[in-house]
């Protein structure tokens, strides 16, 4: 891996690792982040400081991977995920003031290998998606997902297990 930093036009790359044959688009902010080799970032992508992702993964546009979230290997973002790193985001402390990086709890997330999340999911901080498993579109995960099952819904629930001859 190669630590890069990049600013030009649409594209902001600041103290990233970066493997081998990743590909990124147009409007992506990459920042303190690890993304693994062959791995591809689509376009109004954002990953903070802290994120992993991992090799021979896809990243879909508009998708937003916070501090604290961990992407294994081959991985699929569908367009528009969105991951949350604290369940109980304020902007000011109880007197006031603004609340800093020491005020809030970082609640970790992990996507196991071979995940894949649908369109539009959102998933709550401190769960983890098991391998192989598979989010709806939309769906709300608010708490660990198995590996090899489907989910969906609001919150998501479990749809059905994902049988061998279909991995």
């Amino acid at each position: 891996m190669e630590k890069i930093t990049k600013i030009e036009g649409t594209i902001t790359i600041v103290d990233v690792l970066i493997g081998k044959g990743v590909k990124y688009f147009g409007f992506v902010n990459l920042y303190g982040c690890e993304i693994g080799d062959e791995t591809k970032i689509g376009t109004f992508v954002e990953i903070q400081k802290g994120a992993k992702i991992g090799k021979r993964c896809k990243v879909s546009s508009h998708t937003f991977i916070c501090e604290g979230v961990v992407i294994e290997d081959e991985v699929f973002i569908g367009h528009n995920v969105t991951f949350i790193n604290d369940n109980y985001p304020r902007s000011t402390n109880l007197d006031g003031s603004m609340q800093g990086e020491e005020d809030w709890n970082l609640l970790k997330t992990k996507v196991k290998k071979r995940a894949s999340i649908g369109s539009s999911a959102t998933i709550l901080g401190g769960v983890t998606i098991g391998e192989g498993a598979i989010v709806g579109a939309g769906a709300v995960v608010t708490k660990d997902v198995p590996p090899y099952t489907i989910v969906a819904g609001c919150p998501a629930k479990i749809i059905r297990r994902i049988e061998d001859d279909e991995i």
